[in-house]
């Protein structure tokens, strides 16, 4: 059931910054109306209050249509609205001339603030959402102080004195420069926002690309050099084999037991690069997440004394999680807790980052968190985390809770696992992070100082590789 902030919750930082922008910059033709239009209505005299008010009217539509479009601009999705931003500047110099000429010469005090007031405001608004769509600070300043000498030229020419016209002048120079400098401090703030979440995808397929050039080197210096013997001893049986001599087989026999012994050493390499540490993936976890600007815990991070095969399995239902909360929640908290008793480790991930019809509980074909309940789900993902927790008894569940959050729970009983010829092959066939379908998860089992943050780099990596595949 879609709650009332499902709308907000369902849209990216970036998203939700740009639709905060686009409503603010739309309720400044409401405010234009209901600040410098109605007034209009009860104090101008009769014969010029209905023409003002309508010609207010369409400034505020003419504004509300240029800061659409200007803020598609921005976006990239429309051309620069140059014959829009031309129009709201004429009609906001004509608008604010009549209201300037009618309040210089109005005879009742209030009728004259009123029409001093929508002289500034006009100005005001027209200015400020025309400079959404100037890209040159230069020119926005040539802009402000075009307008603010105009009209103290236009009140030196209606009679008024130097005093007046100064004072004119620096009114309209003072409120259009503040709404100018909001324009242009919005566009820049959306722009540096996408900029950003563009500059963390990039630097998870980085990430990727890393790891994959790693195995490609690993793979190379294992293989290499047998490969470079198995030629050469290739070529020399079929040399002995011309001459027919009997030594030809003993060197065909050698080149089977060296290829055997190189399929064998690249097996251990495929599985060392696909296995998963348990504390390396928590702390990576830890780490990614707080980049991303998610508050998240790990309770009990402390996994000695779990057997190897327990903690792969594990491993990989915190990379899939964090990867599920990194693409489809828009989590503000996430909570890791691990628990060993009773015979068991039980594995809690939850995160705030629910969408209630769409992201996780959408996509439940592709990533585990992203079923709609604890026993569903056909994803790639949740049906290989499955397939390896089956490997040691284990057994997943993942869906809502409360409508509120969204729980992965993991439980692998502390007794045999299976062996590890079940368990290679668990690895081999397991459709998540296969190698031959995506390249590279950017999953690793590291060692040493810096395992930490290559499992970090893992968790992004593996959640850029699947939205490709996908």
């Amino acid at each position: 059931m879609r709650g009332p902030g499902s709308w907000w919750r369902g849209k990216s930082t970036p998203a939700k910054v740009e639709t905060y922008t686009r409503w603010s910059f739309h309720s400044f033709a409401v405010i234009e109306l209901l600040a410098f239009g109605l007034p209009l209505l009860s104090k101008v005299p009769l014969p010029h209050s209905g023409w003002l008010f309508l010609l207010v009217c369409v400034h505020a539509a003419l504004g509300a249509t240029t800061a659409a479009w200007a803020l598609d601009w921005v976006r990239g999705t429309r051309e620069q609205p140059l014959r829009l931003m031309w129009a709201l500047g004429v009609v906001s110099a004509l608008l604010g001339g009549i209201a300037f000429a009618l309040g210089d010469r109005a005879s009742d005090d209030s009728a004259a603030t009123v029409l001093g007031s929508m002289f500034a405001g006009v100005l005001m608004f027209g200015l400020g959402l025309v400079t959404l769509g100037i890209r040159s600070r230069r020119r926005v300043l040539h802009l402000i102080a075009g307008f603010a000498g105009g009209f103290g030229a236009l009140a030196l020419a209606l009679g008024a004195d130097a005093a007046d016209a100064l004072a004119a002048s620096l009114l309209v120079l003072v409120s259009t420069s503040f709404f100018a400098f909001t324009s242009v401090f919005s566009v820049w703030l959306l722009r540096a926002v996408y900029e950003l979440d563009d500059a963390r995808d990039t630097r998870a397929r980085l990430a990727v690309a890393e790891e994959r050039l790693r195995f490609g080197r690993d793979l190379h210096d294992v293989i290499g050099r047998n490969l470079a013997v198995i030629a050469l001893k290739s070529e020399l049986a079929v040399q002995l084999a011309r001459r027919e001599r009997p030594e030809a087989v003993e060197q065909m026999i050698e080149v089977q037991r060296i290829a055997h012994e190189s399929q064998r050493e690249v097996r251990e390499v495929v599985r060392g690069y696909r296995e998963a540490d348990l504390g390396v993936e928590l702390s990576g976890a830890q780490g990614v997440l707080a980049a991303a600007g998610i508050d998240c815990s790990v309770d009990g991070a402390d996994t000695a004394g779990l057997p190897g095969e327990v903690q792969s399995a594990l491993a990989w239902v915190v990379r899939e999680a964090t990867t599920n909360v990194l693409r489809h929640g828009n989590a503000d908290q996430c909570a890791v807790v691990l628990r060993v008793g009773e015979g068991q480790v039980v594995l809690t991930v939850e995160n705030d980052g629910i969408r209630a019809g769409g992201g996780e509980e959408a996509g439940a074909g592709r990533s585990v968190g992203s079923g709609s309940g604890a026993g569903t789900g056909s994803g790639s993902g949740l049906a290989g985390l499955r397939e390896r927790l089956a490997v040691v008894d284990g057994t997943l569940e993942a869906g809502p809770v409360d409508g509120e959050a969204f729980r992965v729970v993991a439980r692998v009983p502390l007794r045999s696992a299976g062996s590890a010829d079940s368990a290679d092959s668990a690895d081999s066939a397991g459709p998540t992070g296969t190698i031959g379908s995506t390249g590279s998860t950017g999953s690793v089992r590291a060692k040493g100082a810096g395992s930490a943050s290559r499992g970090a780099g893992a968790a992004v990596g593996s959640a850029v590789v699947r939205e490709s595949a996908s």
